[in-house]
């Protein structure tokens, strides 16, 4: 039983139009994921970012508190020694 060729010319143009349009969509779905791992690589240098500097403020606070915390008689030598040197 012969098939009318319209239908065999409409099935080949889309045949050759999914097999044209196949390298773009491959490279679409790479530049998709490549942005993805590099959206998430930036918020995790600035989560970490964030993380560091907490983490600065509690050694610089614990550093003060260390300090206020050490008699005002070594304080006074502590300056003394930092005056007479510089």
């Amino acid at each position: 039983m012969p098939v009318n060729e319209q239908i065999t010319d409409s099935v080949t143009q889309v045949n050759t139009k999914v097999v044209g349009e196949t390298p773009a969509m491959a490279m679409g779905n790479l530049l998709m994921s490549t942005s993805q791992a590099l959206a998430n690589a930036a918020h995790n240098a600035t989560y970490n970012q964030q993380q560091s500097s907490v983490t600065m403020q509690a050694a610089t606070v614990q550093g003060v508190n260390s300090l206020m915390s050490t008699g005002s008689a070594v304080i006074g030598r502590s300056a003394e020694s930092i005056i007479e040197k510089g």
